[in-house]
């Protein structure tokens, strides 16, 4: 496992070139977050999942390019971009896209417990399941992005989750139901990387769609995105392999 490490350690050098590539992506995808937010004057749980949806598309499409060295790379450009917004603060559009004010006066915690979260479950995922890592990359970015502003428009059924730092933590049977949905949807694309047939790819699909919406639900706030890309990840790998 560690030799695995060492290696796509190793290997970034040789990824340099895509570098500028990687960090102009990561400022763009920045950047839409930060001028929604500005100039339209969407609610911050919006715009902060837009930001989540594009990197986590990309880290998808990179592991399925570059595998680990790449996602590492990427991960390395996307930490000084979202640095840079944090050192910033307020002063930043983008910051403001991405700092929840119900996580106020903890903002800042709860937009670097979940980078870190972010990298640590991809790593562990690419570590146990190599491939599979991406089924938890679609299933976070795509299920996620939509479940909380979905929860936040039509949840009616809410449910408390465990959090930290005395910032109280709500998520809804809707939001979890969207989260369900759009992981069916993100896991049956993903038949095409696994060159899976349809029948194969729908008890996966749904297998790791309801693993997502568990774990997520008993997750810890901000934790998510570590939790649920490992277990995901590990569901699929457990099929499939």
């Amino acid at each position: 496992m560690l030799n695995h490490i060492f290696h796509a350690i190793k290997t970034i050098p040789e990824l340099r070139w895509s570098f500028p590539m990687f960090a102009l992506y990561a400022m763009l995808a920045a950047l839409i977050s930060g001028y929604i937010k500005i100039h339209y004057r969407w609610n911050t749980d919006h715009t902060r999942k837009i930001f989540h949806f594009l990197i986590f598309t990309a880290a998808a499409v990179i592991q399925f390019i570059w595998a680990l060295p790449g996602v590492l790379l990427f991960g390395m450009t996307v930490a000084v971009v979202i640095l840079w917004a944090c050192v910033r603060k307020n002063q930043s559009p983008f910051y403001q896209s991405i700092a929840r004010s119900r996580d106020n006066p903890h903002q800042l915690f709860f937009i670097v417990l979940p980078f870190i979260a972010t990298g640590l479950g991809g790593l562990i995922s690419n570590l146990l399941f190599r491939d599979y890592a991406i089924f938890g990359y679609l299933l976070v970015g795509w299920g996620d992005a939509a479940a909380e502003p979905a929860g936040i428009r039509w949840g009616r059924h809410k449910y408390s989750v465990l959090s930290m730092a005395g910032i109280k933590a709500i998520r809804s049977l809707e939001g979890s139901l969207t989260l369900f949905v759009i992981g069916i949807i993100a896991c049956m694309l993903l038949s095409l990387f696994f060159q899976q047939d349809t029948q194969t790819m729908i008890p996966v699909a749904l297998m790791c769609s309801l693993t997502g919406v568990l774990v997520e639900a008993v997750s810890i706030h901000g934790m998510d995105n570590l939790t649920v890309q490992v277990a995901v990840s590990g569901m699929a790998y457990l099929i499939l392999n």
